[in-house]
């Protein structure tokens, strides 16, 4: 284990089998060190950036109904739906009014749209001056399948209509032994893989995530990390990686899962991330789904960036977690670890000191 910190020390790459070690056994508080020391030599100033966003579902009617979900819904249900375009627009022009900077889209797989909707839904969005940063693989994979296009074309498409950047969402754990488990109907890791590398071959940048705390165990983990890192190399087109623990409120999973996962569970993958992920620039801290507290001491187990200040948010609503929060409450957060709180874009460009 020394000489795996030494590597780390002297910001070497660790490989698979040490990554499994370090993530396994390495020090909880040792862990948090490395990190730091890592954030620090990539951002060396004590700034800590976040962003103002809202996040619209424009479908909550999804057919792959993963057992991690509580927020899908089948067609015909009492409180199925799907916005239309206008009402999406009437959305982002609130927001707009708000402040904010982005708007997050995704919806659930619903084959009865049409892929107009889609182009149309970018098109229109973009004429506001909120940054849309909208859909996840799946939600690609899916555009391809109802269109009859190539993923190539479909990106070529969406980029026309003005999309530029895109979450990260679909991953959960790029483990086949356990996707097969908890989402056996969603598309496969090589699929999400293929698919970002085509996002960052069009030059739409994109997030990397990660749902952990059900059902994997580290060499899943350290799997999804070698495969996200590998394709960074390959790319460089993620521009941050986000990581959250498994809602277990209102879904079939969730009743499948005796272990609940703590902040000092969230704080020691975390670090381990920033320690993993080499080529990563950026690593969010999941407030809004770990509370503020442990989104403070998170600013000092790697993070650099606060992630959203949610104005709306749905899906883990819908599992029983609600975190909220103001502009203010974020920068106060921030400047009580000791950090300079600066608003940022979807593209990290800093927008504002508070």
């Amino acid at each position: 284990m020394k000489e795996i910190y030494k590597k780390v020390e002297k910001f070497e790459r660790i490989n698979k089998e040490e990554g499994l070690r370090l993530l396994a056994d390495g020090d909880f508080l040792k862990l948090g060190e490395l990190a730091n020391r890592i954030r620090f030599k990539k951002h060396p100033k004590r700034e800590v950036t976040f962003i103002l966003d809202t996040n619209i579902n424009y479908t909550n009617v999804c057919s792959i109904k993963c057992s991690f979900c509580a927020f899908y819904r089948d067609k015909g249900a009492d409180d199925a739906y799907t916005l239309s375009i206008d009402e999406l627009v009437l959305k982002v022009k609130e927001a707009e009014l708000k402040g904010v900077e982005t708007a997050l889209i995704q919806g659930g797989l619903n084959d009865d749209i049409p892929y107009d909707y889609y182009i149309d839904m970018v098109r229109e969005l973009s004429k506001s001056n909120v940054h849309v940063h909208a859909f996840s693989p799946p939600e690609i994979d899916l555009m391809g399948k109802i269109s009859g296009k190539s993923i190539k074309e479909v990106f070529e498409d969406l980029k026309n209509a003005g999309l530029n950047t895109m979450p990260g969402g679909g991953a959960e754990i790029l483990s086949e032994r356990v996707r097969k488990k908890i989402s056996p109907k969603k598309i496969d890791s090589d699929r999400w893989i293929d698919i970002m590398r085509e996002a960052h071959k069009q030059n739409i940048k994109t997030t990397a995530t990660m749902m952990f705390g059900h059902i994997e165990n580290e060499e899943d983990i350290v799997e999804h990390l070698s495969r996200i890192r590998k394709l960074q190399d390959e790319t460089k087109g993620f521009s941050a990686f986000i990581a959250w623990d498994f809602k277990k409120e209102n879904n079939k999973l969730g009743k499948m899962v005796s272990k609940n996962t703590t902040g000092i569970d969230y704080l020691r993958l975390l670090a381990f991330s920033r320690i993993f992920l080499d080529n990563f620039d950026n690593i969010q801290a999941s407030w809004a789904s770990q509370g503020q507290d442990v989104g403070e001491v998170a600013l000092h187990f790697g993070a650099n960036d606060m992630g959203s200040m949610l104005v709306e948010e749905n899906v883990m609503r819908q599992a029983g977690f609600r975190a909220s929060s103001s502009v203010n409450a974020i920068a106060q957060l921030i400047k009580k670890a000791g950090f300079q709180p600066v608003l940022r874009t979807t593209k990290y460009e800093k927008i504002k000191y508070l």
